[in-house]
């Protein structure tokens, strides 16, 4: 029997966040756009430009995939601010599902444009040919410990900053009327935590281009 959760409730919301910006904020496609539409716009261009200046043209089929995760996480994060919410990009298990998505798509999609020479990835040619052997094992597991870092920068980067505002937060309850330095402190931390939601959704994104540009270019 399905159980809804704080996850799957605010990961419902996320989703309905995207539809509501992508889907019916921009139904009308005015000459002169609306705000929703003009955000939407904004930040499809953004991300498309991203992937063709970080990945290469060649990497646009796959924009709908990245464009996707960078909304899911940017909204996910912004909603995890409101009072009473739930962060799910703190959650491991939710970012490292979507870690290792990208980690077994760019290998797929590296083995399917590549063939065997997607492992030309792990051989440093510019390196001297005597410690090419072990900087392909450096390679290697450094290529296996993407998801994990991957998923970690997102949730732990979410998970700390809510933890210092919940920490500022019981300052101000337990000192009362002289709870203002504290009162300071959170409404700067809160401001520190929107800008962060924004960049940690711009992270995951560049390195998921970052990954994919290996997949289709793996010689070094």
């Amino acid at each position: 029997m399905f159980t809804i959760t704080n996850v799957t409730f605010w990961m419902a919301m996320a989703v309905l966040a995207v539809i509501l910006l992508m889907v019916v904020g921009t139904r009308g496609r005015a000459v002169v756009p609306s705000r929703s539409q003009s955000m939407a716009e904004l930040a499809y261009s953004f991300v498309r430009q991203m992937v063709e200046d970080v990945a290469g043209k060649d990497a646009l089929p796959y924009f709908p995939y990245i464009f996707t995760l960078f909304l899911y996480i940017l909204f996910a994060n912004f909603l995890g601010l409101i009072p009473g919410s739930f962060t799910t990009t703190s959650h491991i298990a939710v970012t490292a599902v979507m870690a290792f998505a990208v980690f077994f798509t760019v290998t797929i999609v590296g083995f399917v444009k590549n063939g065997a020479g997607f492992l030309s990835l792990f051989w440093v040619t510019s390196a001297p040919l005597a410690i090419r052997p072990v900087l392909a094992i450096i390679e290697f597991i450094s290529y296996m410990v993407r998801p994990i870092s991957h998923s970690l920068r997102l949730a732990g980067s979410m998970m700390a900053g809510h933890a210092v505002l919940k920490v500022f937060a019981g300052f101000v309850g337990a000192l009362g009327l002289a709870g203002v330095a504290p009162i300071v402190g959170v409404v700067a931390i809160y401001a520190l935590e929107f800008l962060v939601s924004g960049i940690q959704a711009y992270v995951f994104t560049i390195l998921t281009c970052v990954y994919l540009k290996d997949a289709l270019h793996p010689h070094h």
